[in-house]
């Protein structure tokens, strides 16, 4: 945000009745524009905090995806803040579970910006929020403040490591799963215990709480998960955002959460459904039904059977409801062939396409090249397998 030594008091100065003038003006700055502005608003103002609000107006325009813009327009950001705070939406998830466990004071460790601490907060909870960054510190602070939540949210620097959870009936930790900070070096951790703190240190916490929330990446092998976690994957607008491993719930379960929706699917102890050939519909579990291992409760829903023992596509004869899959009507079954599927699509006029894949190492841009798209009507075709082959499933959405 600022070039100074100081960036604390860079962002303090973007809470006083000057800086907070600054971002009023710049509310919706173009970007192309930012030039034209720093240089106008540099004549009346001091160069580094109209360099700080612009690049916090910035950030609060990115941050809306996240936060909405009403809470958006009033919080404050730094960049990485942006990138790893919680959605909005999840952490409104999470905490409500904690709500509904009777938590009243949790820790929440590795805080941010402060995003589902302003969540828990809401939902009635108590938060010691701990950062190590004085900077992040002070933008979870300033963001309580700013929403009206600071009676409820206490911000602590400190090393997470070193705080006591004394007094809290509650643990979550969103560690550190980056490398790099400040945008450059932003590479993803796979290892679990190269998370900052690492998973064992948090699973360790966890476990001297009645309930504990852990934040891990979606991709977490399941032979990681302890023994007495349950996991959670969650999805928003059908996207995996984030895996969350559940201390003081239920030992074991598997649970896949499809938000804005809520709906939950809990389960696992089922075996894989034999596969079989396609038939009329094909359903598309979500992401995080997937990642939970839950195909196979989805295909108990619906009657259906895998359409190879390796692809995560459930097809089946009928159409039946079920909230964890979208459903497809299936008009043609093909074997793999460009030529064919482009006379195919010629033939129903086929202006707007679809392309799902899972199996096939044809990217859907090269298959929209090759087929030339002309016509107003449109079509989904899925690049699969079906018992080993390399097949296209042509059809429509089944809410079409």
């Amino acid at each position: 945000m600022s070039t100074t030594t100081d960036p604390v008091g860079t962002f303090q100065a973007l809470l006083t009745d000057e800086g907070q003038a600054l971002l009023g003006a710049l509310r919706d700055l173009d970007p192309n524009q930012e030039l034209a502005a720093a240089t106008r608003l540099r004549r009346d103002h001091p160069a580094d905090l109209v360099s700080a609000a612009i690049g916090q107006a910035r950030l609060r325009q990115r941050a809306v995806a996240k936060f909405g813009a009403d809470d958006a327009y009033r919080m404050y950001f730094t960049p990485d803040g942006v990138e790893q705070a919680t959605r909005a939406t999840v952490a409104t998830h999470r905490a409500r579970r904690f709500a509904a466990l009777g938590v009243r004071r949790l820790a929440d460790l590795c805080c941010g910006i402060g995003g589902d601490a302003l969540a828990l907060a809401r939902a009635g909870v108590s938060v010691l929020a701990v950062d190590r960054s004085p900077l992040t510190c002070a933008v979870a602070r300033a963001n309580a403040e700013a929403l009206g939540l600071a009676d409820l949210v206490e911000v602590r620097c400190a090393a997470v490591e070193d705080v006591s959870t004394a007094g809290c009936d509650a643990l979550f930790v969103d560690p550190a799963r980056r490398t790099g900070t400040g945008g450059g070096g932003r590479g993803r951790i796979f290892d679990p215990e190269a998370y900052s703190p690492p998973l064992s240190w948090a699973v360790a916490a966890a476990r001297g709480l009645p309930h504990a929330a852990l934040k891990v990446a979606p991709g977490l092998p399941h032979e990681a998960i302890p023994a007495d976690a349950e996991a959670e994957w969650i999805s928003d607008g059908g996207e995996v955002k984030e895996a969350v491993l559940w201390f003081g719930t239920a030992p074991g379960a598997r649970r896949a959460t499809l938000l804005p929706a809520g709906a939950t699917l809990t389960g696992g102890d089922l075996p894989d459904p034999e596969p079989g050939p396609v038939g009329r519909w094909l359903y598309e579990p979500d992401g995080a039904v997937i990642r939970a291992h839950l195909v196979a409760d989805v295909a108990a829903q619906v009657g259906g059977r895998l359409i190879d023992p390796t692809i995560a596509y459930v097809t089946s004869d009928e159409l039946l409801p079920t909230g964890y899959a979208s459903a497809y009507e299936i008009t043609d079954v093909l074997p793999f062939n460009v030529k064919r599927l482009r006379a195919l699509l010629r033939e129903r006029e086929v202006g707007v396409l679809t392309v799902k894949k899972r199996g096939s190492a044809v990217t859907p841009e090269e298959l929209r090249k090759k087929v030339k798209l002309q016509g107003p009507a449109s079509a989904t075709v899925f690049l699969t397998r079906v018992a080993g082959a390399p097949m296209m499933l042509v059809g429509q959405p089944a809410d079409r």
